[in-house]
């Protein structure tokens, strides 16, 4: 069961992830650079993050990759920068990673593929991560379909006494 959603605050597939939460009254945080650094300015103050003592965007993916239980890379297309970063970060500390390229998959089977990983994985604290809103401009409604209808169902199933 998804007990926390986290993601490191930046533009794009982070404020979608901390969006769909807020949504669906889950709770969120995660690691965000000192200043609470986005490519926008300073994230607002209703999203829940801590602040690293540094300004580092890559501290921040590795404390995110290590405080959650797995972490989902949405993209459209195959991973780079900071996408790229977060694999090789959730690989290096042996942490489930599950990369869902929107290219090659209709919403409803990424929900699909991603609510079998959280089973299998028993992931509670879910890290979200993808592209930033400079970097894929249509990232932000697709991370935040494809989460909001796989927390979604993860609520509907846990009110009927399954646990997913």
């Amino acid at each position: 069961m998804i007990t926390k959603i986290v993601s490191g605050g930046q533009t794009g597939a982070d404020v979608a992830a901390l969006d769909a939460a807020i949504e669906l009254n889950i709770p969120h945080g995660g690691w965000i650079p000192k200043g609470r650094k986005t490519e926008a300015g300073p994230l607002p103050d209703k999203y829940q993050l801590q602040e690293m003592p540094t300004g580092s965007y890559t501290r921040r993916t590795e404390q995110n990759v290590i405080d959650s239980d797995g972490t989902a890379i949405l993209s459209h297309g195959s991973l780079s920068g900071g996408s790229l970063k977060t694999y090789n970060y959730a690989k290096k500390h042996n942490k489930p990673c599950l990369h869902l390229d929107m290219t090659r998959l209709p919403v409803d089977e990424a929900v699909k593929e991603m609510l079998q990983w959280i089973e299998e994985h028993n992931i509670q604290v879910l890290n979200v991560a993808g592209p930033r809103g400079s970097k894929d401009p249509e990232i932000y409604n697709v991370v935040k379909e494809v989460l909001t209808k796989a927390l979604k169902e993860i609520l509907a199933d846990n009110q009927h006494g399954h646990i997913v």
